[in-house]
């Protein structure tokens, strides 16, 4: 007797404590869902909010683009495998060749990592453009653009380099123009074409806009800064060829 008693005061408590745990799961499973879904809101707010802040700066139509003495191009890795291109490098290599070529910009500010020997994306991009007719004396490499942001200050504070216009995809644009704005920086930015798979690399450029907007607020400088090495001033051709198309 004493054993079923336990038995029946054992089992509905069981019973509950199973209730309980669901209950508390779903609460939990509803409480992510909504927390999800309240970030998700919020991240494609703060991307729509800095693309249309910057849409006014941004050029797709070379014949609307205006002249800049300076060509900011922001470095990206030539490869994304072993053999295989990736389409964003060599769309932003033709991108620059093709402004420098009709004249819209006089040099070029080839910005980006320099981590080891073998990986230096200014010096491959200097190589390539050099391979398509462009003269060393054009270009001038910046080793120490790590990221965007370092790209951006960089160009203002070490190179001189106002006005400007970034070459990069659409979506690397408006971050790049975000954080000129922000830093009271000249510049425009011209669209190079952007791959198919795109919309992939446009979901991680959300979270990169959320660690820009931190850095923005935190004020975070570029890792090397230094004495100014300013670029050269404009030629006359670029005004010459102002004069020919009014």
């Amino acid at each position: 007797m004493p054993s079923l008693i336990s038995r029946t005061i054992t089992l509905p408590a069981a019973k509950v404590r199973s209730i309980l745990a669901i209950f508390s799961l779903k609460r939990f499973i509803g409480i992510l869902a909504i927390g999800s879904t309240a970030f998700i809101v919020l991240l494609t707010a703060i991307d729509q909010m800095i693309a249309y802040y910057v849409k006014d700066a941004i050029y797709t139509d070379l014949s609307r683009l205006p002249y800049r003495p300076y060509g900011l191009l922001l470095g990206t890795s030539k490869y994304v495998a072993k053999g295989t291109p990736n389409t964003f490098y060599t769309n932003r290599i033709y991108a620059a060749d093709t402004l420098f070529k009709r004249q819209k910009i006089d040099y070029l500010l080839l910005s980006g990592d320099n981590r080891t020997l073998q990986y230096n994306e200014p010096r491959t991009m200097a190589r390539d453009l050099r391979k398509l007719g462009i003269s060393d004396e054009f270009l001038f490499p910046d080793y120490a653009g790590f990221r965007t942001l370092d790209s951006i200050i960089r160009a203002k504070e070490i190179f001189r380099a106002e006005p400007m216009t970034i070459i990069t995809q659409r979506f690397h644009c408006e971050r790049a123009l975000f954080i000129a704005k922000y830093h009271y920086i000249d510049a425009v930015c011209f669209v190079a074409d952007s791959p198919y798979s795109a919309s992939v690399t446009r979901v991680r450029e959300s979270f990169a806009r959320i660690l820009m907007l931190w850095e923005l607020f935190r004020e975070k400088r570029p890792h090397f800064l230094g004495s100014p090495e300013p670029l050269p001033p404009p030629i006359q051709r670029a005004t010459l060829s102002q004069s020919s198309e009014q």
